[in-house]
């Protein structure tokens, strides 16, 4: 079991393996829906990054400024693959 530290200062306990996304659904399904990313040790992640140790967990949203920018950042992935296939 690995323990999650929530901005709040919540503990939460899971099964090694979960990743930011599962953590996001076990709180709120609308959280789920909302979350963009997750800062792991103030190091922004993807959602689907598996949690292996205790840490301390944000989740981002477009409300975040980390939300803002993982947003930003795909968006302009996306751009330049089209752009290139064009």
């Amino acid at each position: 079991m690995i323990n999650v530290t929530l901005p709040d200062g919540s503990v939460k306990q899971y099964s090694e393996g979960v990743n930011a996304l599962d953590v996001a659904k076990s709180i709120s399904e609308g959280l789920a829906r909302n979350v963009l990313s997750a800062t792991i040790e103030g190091e922004i992640i993807d959602l689907l990054t598996t949690l292996t140790k205790d840490c301390t967990l944000k989740l981002n949203s477009w409300n975040d400024e980390e939300g803002k920018h993982t947003f930003w950042q795909s968006s302009a992935h996306l751009l330049a693959a089209a752009v290139q296939a064009l």
